[in-house]
């Protein structure tokens, strides 16, 4: 029985992911280099860090961080105010918090973009913290942030459980030994989501079967 869950914020719960791929399609084509939507889609999910390196391997680290600040002013700009919750996303939230169970949102977005996001699902009241970029020095896949948001919740890995939307939660999550469950919003397809416990069309279905998940406590 999990004692935290530790939420994903993009693509889990709140319906980011295509905007944050549109927002890195008109930085990277800014700065001469051409993307399929698609392919951009498919590494969304990891930091700036991670996602530059992995579409421009040749990329220096300050080239990376420019493209990053790049893409978090095009996001604030012509995104941000569009971010609407998934259906459930807060009730899912609540639920847990009146389970008793603490809830961490495990999330490695910008100050800014952390703060837009607890007033999307108006969260403050019923999450227990939350971690951003400034808690680790490598973002997904890397287990920094799962283990930052275990930390803050004052947990051990294994009383803990994570619910993602990429395969880089299920991949940071595992590699923090930390138990996934994960949804399909992000719009992953599922074989790219193995590794997780168990797998869920979205945060509503989470919900209504919420007794029978790895969630609950019962």
């Amino acid at each position: 029985m999990p004692k935290a869950i530790l939420f994903d914020i993009d693509g889990t719960l709140v319906d980011s992911n295509n905007f944050h791929v549109l927002a890195w399609a008109e930085v990277l084509r800014a700065a001469g280099h051409e993307f399929r939507l698609a392919t951009i889609h498919a590494q969304i999910g990891k930091g700036a860090d991670n996602f530059v390196r992995a579409l421009l391997p040749d990329a220096t680290a300050d080239e990376a961080e420019a493209l990053g600040k790049a893409h978090g002013k095009v996001f604030a700009r012509d995104y941000m105010h569009r971010l609407k919750p998934f259906p459930d996303a807060r009730e899912l939230l609540e639920r847990c918090h009146n389970e008793g169970l603490t809830v961490m949102l495990a999330s490695s977005a910008n100050k800014r973009e952390l703060e837009r996001h607890l007033d999307v699902l108006d969260a403050r009241a019923i999450v227990d913290g939350w971690t951003s970029a400034d808690d680790v020095d490598c973002s997904k896949p890397c287990p920094d942030i799962y283990e930052a948001a275990a930390r803050k919740a004052g947990v051990a890995p294994e009383d803990a459980l994570a619910v993602g939307d990429s395969p880089y939660d299920v991949e940071a999550a595992t590699s923090a030994g930390i138990r996934i469950v994960a949804v399909r919003s992000g719009l992953f397809p599922d074989n790219r989501l193995e590794g997780a416990i168990a797998l869920y069309d979205n945060v509503a279905e989470l919900l209504e079967r919420f007794e029978e998940s790895p969630l609950s406590r019962a």
